[in-house]
């Protein structure tokens, strides 16, 4: 989100190939007609607005789809927020460090707005939240107990009345934890 620093949207729409582009839009944005629309801005370079980047979207999504899941345009949208911000790099370095920094008693409470999101921190956590001692043994080993206690079930999602008077909440998911033994010394991140 600093604007000083890396390709803008416009360097993304501009100037990455149609496999790349394909690739933000199907990875970030979870587009299924990611390669049609990434052939139609190719076809029509250079954008120079966003109504250009809504118009080629509209035309490269079939008429059925548009008349669903709200605007066809807001998962290109996405993708390229979350390819010009590199938010999922920020988020996979922040889960870990977060986790190794919690003391025991300690607890981290993630709100994840869209699956990808969602996902890498379920990543993050689950391993924690489960013995490491193998199946089948009658005790538990030392130090291969989880690390992590859930403290909710699965991915919470706000309820109707929250909604009702934050629309922006229908997408959030709730996960929370803590730390009932301490964390290793070092630990990387889960791919």
């Amino acid at each position: 989100m600093d604007s000083s620093t890396g390709p803008t949207a416009a360097d993304v729409l501009n100037g990455y190939s149609h496999a790349e582009l394909t690739r933000v839009l199907r990875e970030y944005g979870e587009e299924r007609f990611a390669s049609r629309i990434a052939a139609a801005v190719v076809a029509q370079r250079p954008l120079r607005t966003t109504a250009q980047l809504v118009e080629i979207v509209y035309q490269s999504v079939p008429a059925a789809t548009r008349r669903h899941g709200g605007h066809p345009a807001k998962r290109t949208f996405q993708a390229l927020r979350i390819e010009v911000n590199r938010e999922l790099v920020a988020l996979r370095a922040a889960v870990p460090a977060a986790l190794n920094a919690l003391a025991v008693g300690g607890r981290l409470v993630a709100l994840s707005y869209h699956s990808l999101e969602d996902r890498i921190v379920k990543r993050e956590l689950a391993p924690l939240s489960v013995s490491r001692t193998p199946a089948g043994l009658p005790v538990e080993l030392p130090d291969h107990g989880p690390q992590l206690r859930t403290l909710t079930r699965g991915a919470e999602r706000a309820d109707v009345a929250e909604t009702e008077a934050n629309p922006r909440a229908a997408s959030v998911r709730l996960r929370a934890v803590q730390r009932i033994a301490p964390a290793p010394e070092h630990r990387e991140p889960t791919p």
